[in-house]
C-alpha cells in the first residue's frame, strides 16, 4: 500500500498529476458550463431579490474556494514546517494566485449583489471586512515569495504568514455567526435544511461549486508542476554559475 508521502517526490507528483489532470480539467469545464448555464438561464427570479439572486452561482463558489484555498495553503505550509517536503511548500505557493482571484471574484460579485440589495457597493460588514483582509493577506503572501531569493527561507516565512492569515480565513467563514448585527446573510448551504436556498437554486449551485472545486484542483496541480520545474531550472542555473 503506497503512502501519501510518496507524492512529496517531485517526479512522482508530476507523473501522477499528469495522468489525472486531463480528467479533472474536463470535469471542471463540464460542471462549470452545466452549473452556470442551468443557474443563470433555467432558474426563476427570486420573489424578493429578483434576478440578482443568480449571482450566487458565482459568488458562493468563489467565496467558498477563496477560504478553502487558504486553508489548503495552511495544511501544506504546516507539512513544510514539520516535514520539509518541498512539493508541499510549492503547492501552497501555486495555490495563492488562484485563491486571490477567487477572493476578487467573491468581492466583486458581492458588491454587484449588494448595490441593489443594500443600496451600497460596500459596507464594513464583519464578513466583508474580514474577506478584504484575507485578500490583503493573499497579496502579502505572494509578494513575500517574490521578494526572497532563497526558496527555503521564503517557504519558512510565507508559512508563518499563512498561519497568521488563517485566523481571517476562519473569520470570513464564521463572521455571520460571531456578529449577528452584520448585513451579510447566513450560509446559503447548511447541514440544516431550513437554512438552505430553495431546491430550484440549490442543485445548480451544487454543480457550480463542484466546477469551482475541480477548477481549483486542476489549476493548483498545473501551477505546482510549473513551480517544481522552475525550481529545478533555478537549481541547475545555480550549479552552472558555481561550476
Amino acid at each position: 500500500m503506497s503512502s501519501i508521502w510518496e507524492y512529496a517526490n517531485p517526479k512522482k507528483f508530476i507523473d501522477t498529476t499528469d495522468r489525472i489532470l486531463p480528467w479533472i480539467s474536463v470535469l471542471a469545464v463540464v460542471c462549470l458550463v452545466v452549473g452556470l448555464v442551468w443557474g443563470f438561464f433555467f432558474t426563476p427570479d427570486d420573489f424578493r431579490q429578483g434576478s440578482t439572486v443568480k449571482i450566487i452561482y458565482l459568488h458562493v463558489p468563489s467565496a467558498l474556494m477563496a477560504i478553502n484555498a487558504w486553508l489548503m495553503m495552511l495544511v501544506t505550509s504546516i507539512i513544510w514546517i514539520v516535514r520539509r517536503h518541498h512539493v508541499s511548500a510549492l503547492a501552497a505557493r501555486a495555490a495563492a494566485p488562484v485563491g486571490v482571484v477567487m477572493t476578487l471574484i467573491a468581492l466583486a460579485t458581492g458588491a454587484i449583489w449588494g448595490q441593489p440589495m443594500w443600496g451600497t457597493w460596500w459596507a464594513w460588514d464583519p464578513r466583508l471586512t474580514s474577506f478584504l483582509i484575507l485578500f490583503l493577506f493573499y497579496l502579502g503572501y505572494i509578494a513575500l515569495w517574490e521578494a526572497i531569493e532563497n526558496d527555503d527561507t521564503a517557504a519558512d516565512l510565507t508559512s508563518i504568514l499563512c498561519l497568521v492569515g488563517s485566523v481571517f480565513a476562519l473569520l470570513s467563514r464564521y463572521a455571520v455567526n460571531f456578529w449577528n448585527q452584520g448585513l451579510h446573510q447566513g450560509a446559503s448551504l447548511s447541514l440544516d435544511k431550513e437554512e438552505n436556498v430553495h431546491d430550484v437554486f440549490y442543485y445548480p449551485l451544487l454543480v457550480s461549486i463542484a466546477g469551482f472545486v475541480l477548477l481549483f484542483i486542476a489549476l493548483v496541480f498545473l501551477r505546482t508542476q510549473t513551480e517544481i520545474r522552475a525550481r529545478r531550472m533555478r537549481a541547475l542555473m545555480a550549479r552552472e554559475r558555481m561550476g
